[in-house]
């Protein structure tokens, strides 16, 4: 299957976009076509692939499929390097526009000077806080917060949260110390995720300041994670350890979030293009 494409990144966290406009791929394969194209050995290399695809609800669509050919609701970092590719590629004139995705619609806004992306500000909506929500077994419709979870043998403070994905904070006191590829997995596939989950381990370094390491589903250990980011300053707000603004420190970079007075999450980071290319 031939195709043109672009690879971006942010924040670490790397992607290859195809733009849906003017290249077509076989749908009954892409969850075998995103692994050998995710694969860092034998493919491009990335930790998802994304599709910029025409919408009949917003401006445009975008799907993402993970390293390992399973399809994510949505993504914060991959959503940021869409808005790049719709602006680097001449898709719309717009600075702010809609995109479907399965958390819902967003909204990015492209961060502009002299016409050159600098970032993008993404409304990422409002948190889904609801035990049976997220979804979280064993909670029915209450908010899950600071509470108990086995795992490797220890018992763990989880705090949970939904950004149209489900993900499960955990407070530490150093994050750099997590044994992340050993608790990675076991809470991903933990049995109180019917969906599985995404897994942050975060420590609060002051009111404005977390330091965060992920574990993402269907993708391991990636240098970032946007929604993750989201979803760990909505713990920290809820259990008083930060304000509703703060800056998250990943292994690839910084992002800027606040849970805003509208009850919704807006993010803000970079987005750049490493390359350009054709897959025969």
């Amino acid at each position: 299957m031939a195709f043109s494409f672009t690879k971006w990144q942010g924040c670490g966290n790397d992607f290859v976009l195809v733009n849906g406009f003017s290249e077509r791929l076989d749908e009954e394969d892409l969850a075998a076509l995103a692994q050998k194209i995710c694969d860092r050995h034998y493919g491009i290399g990335a930790d998802g692939l994304i599709l910029v695809l025409p919408s009949k609800a917003a401006d445009f669509r975008m799907r993402i499929l993970n390293a390992d050919g399973s399809e994510a609701e949505m993504c914060g970092n991959g959503i940021r390097c869409f808005a790049g590719v719709v602006h680097d590629e001449g898709l719309s004139d717009k600075e702010e526009f809609t995109v479907e995705t399965g958390a819902g619609i967003l909204v990015p806004r492209l961060q502009l000077a002299d016409g050159k992306l600098q970032g993008v500000r993404v409304d990422m909506g409002e948190p889904t806080l609801a035990g049976d929500r997220i979804p979280v077994l064993g909670f029915g419709a209450a908010h899950v917060v600071e509470q108990p979870i086995e795992a490797g043998g220890e018992t763990l403070s989880m705090t949970c949260v939904s950004m149209g994905n489900p993900h499960c904070v955990i407070f530490v006191e150093d994050a750099e110390a997590v044994p992340i590829e050993k608790l990675g997995p076991l809470l991903e596939r933990h049995e109180a995720f019917p969906k599985k989950t995404n897994v942050e381990f975060a420590a609060v370094l002051d009111a404005s300041h977390i330091r965060m390491r992920v574990w993402e589903r269907g993708a391991a250990v990636t240098l970032a994670c946007g929604t993750g980011s989201c979803a760990t300053l909505v713990a920290a707000a809820l259990t008083g350890r930060t304000e509703r603004a703060a800056e998250v420190q990943l292994d690839g970079g910084r992002l800027q979030i606040e849970w805003a007075e509208d009850n919704h999450v807006y993010m803000t980071g970079p987005a750049e293009k490493v390359f350009a290319g054709r897959r025969e």
